[in-house]
């Protein structure tokens, strides 16, 4: 099974829950935030917005360098 590899880096073992879709890490269910993103589709339908955001799973680390948000919870 895939280990969380934040957890690792703390000495720690846990099974990953999912992966972060910046990086791909996998994440145990302590280290992997879900964030809501709008989407907007591209060419050719680049007017068309969704009705309801995305769900998105990512990391910490990845949250705090494309979003610049300190903590997402």
């Amino acid at each position: 099974m895939l280990k969380c590899y934040d957890c690792s880096e703390e000495n720690k073992v846990n099974e990953a829950v999912g992966v972060c879709i910046v990086c791909g890490k996998g994440l145990c269910t302590e280290h992997i935030k879900q964030i809501e993103l709008p989407m907007k589709g591209g060419y050719p339908m680049s007017h068309l917005t969704l009705k309801k955001d995305l769900p998105r799973m990512m990391c910490q680390e990845c949250i705090d360098t494309t979003l610049g948000v300190d903590s997402f919870d």
